[in-house]
């Protein structure tokens, strides 16, 4: 975001809404091992920022202290390194199965 900033002057304020989504997404995924999709507790914040009424800078320095949390986050998850693709892979035959017989 800063890098088309600094280049052209301008920022796409959806995209700037997007990366603050998936910043308090990604911060709840990691202290809660869920993925949270409804963002209401967020959706102020979210449709100021897509609307354009929030500047660049202040969208910079909300996106740099939740990258903060997100990181502090990330050092003390309780989440696993890898995700357990095998458990993953039965569960995905396993409902395609449920889906396709009978």
């Amino acid at each position: 975001m800063k890098r088309g900033y600094d280049a052209t002057g301008a920022f796409k304020p959806k995209h700037a809404m997007h990366l603050i989504r998936l910043l308090h997404s990604g911060i709840h995924a990691l202290k809660a091992g869920e993925i949270r999709v409804d963002v209401a507790e967020h959706r102020e914040e979210l449709l100021a920022i897509r609307s354009g009424s929030v500047t660049f800078d202040a969208v910079r320095a909300r996106a740099l202290e939740l990258d903060r949390a997100f990181q502090d986050a990330f050092s003390g998850t309780a989440l696993p390194e890898k995700p357990d693709t095998e458990r993953a892979n039965r569960f995905l035959i396993a409902t395609r199965r449920r889906r396709v017989l009978p």
